[in-house]
């Protein structure tokens, strides 16, 4: 009687370990669908413009970001010539039916990279918008082709509906974790393209087909979503990292859409109050 309890308790033991090995590697790739955001569309694979409004330092930055995601079953990525004026690339107003990418000095504000959709219907992206802010990036501490890269990368995949896979610090070697590609990392190529797990992601967000598009349209363009350098433009503050890194904000308009938008903020900015609205604190 005894040598079966022993043995019920082994085999006990033996399930428990088997189910730990299987479970711990799916959690730590955790859905990373951001609010089940999707641009609408009728088929797949389909095709999103990116609209280039950088400066020709960061032009290789987002050609390889685009060829990147293209590499998606469900998606290819394009890219169309934007006004690159100064006034421009600051304001980088989001057209409709289409993703924006621009670069300019935005100011001493804490935020390193930020993403903003539009939404629709609760769930459907109308149009976005990618912004990479130099002042940071003119700095020693950002400024090396792999930080830039993740940067790029990530605030792209935020457009499409994308969240973060991690954002603790941990690279899981994709753009969309939270990795720091700075310091004794500046070196280090991990987590500045998309992986697998990425594509998959996308896979699963998009393996429905609607019954209407809001790709290339210009129906759902509204000027109410602008995101300026005001950071009050973002609207209200929904959720933050524990480390303080990672910011997302809802601003709703009166036509029943809204804009979210993702902060990626400085290390700097984060180290001051992890806990705090980084808008309303000294982040220089």
């Amino acid at each position: 009687m005894k040598t079966k309890k022993m043995q019920a308790i082994k085999l006990v033991t033996i399930l428990v370990a088997f189910f730990a090995v299987i479970i711990f590697p799916i959690n730590s790739y955790a859905d990373h669908s951001w609010g089940n955001y999707h641009w609408a569309r009728t088929s797949n694979p389909f095709t999103l413009k990116v609209v280039n409004s950088n400066t020709s330092d960061w032009d290789g930055y987002l050609n390889t970001a685009n060829t990147d995601w293209s590499q998606s079953s469900v998606m290819n990525l394009i890219s169309e010539q934007g006004i690159e004026s100064l006034n421009s690339r600051k304001r980088c107003t989001m057209i409709a039916g289409k993703i924006r990418s621009c670069n300019a000095a935005y100011g001493s504000n804490g935020w390193l990279g930020l993403a903003s959709i539009n939404i629709t219907g609760g769930v459907h992206i109308t149009q976005g918008s990618s912004k990479m802010n130099d002042t940071y990036f003119n700095t020693s501490t950002y400024n090396n082709p792999n930080e830039k890269l993740h940067v790029m990368c990530q605030e792209i995949g935020h457009t499409f509906g994308l969240g973060h896979t991690s954002e603790d610090g941990s690279s899981q070697n994709t753009c969309m974790d939270y990795f720091s590609n700075t310091g004794a990392n500046a070196v280090s190529p991990l987590s500045t393209h998309p992986n697998q797990h990425d594509f998959d992601m996308l896979a699963s967000i998009y393996a429905h087909l609607d019954t209407s598009t809001t790709i290339g349209s210009t129906a759902f363009g509204s000027s109410a979503s602008e995101v300026t350098d005001n950071p009050n433009s973002w609207g209200m503050l929904r959720s933050q990292s524990a480390n303080g890194r990672s910011s997302t904000y809802e601003k709703e308009h009166s036509d029943g859409s809204k804009t979210v938008t993702h902060v990626y903020w400085t290390e700097e900015a984060a180290e001051v109050c992890h806990g705090c609205d980084h808008r309303y604190h000294d982040v220089h």
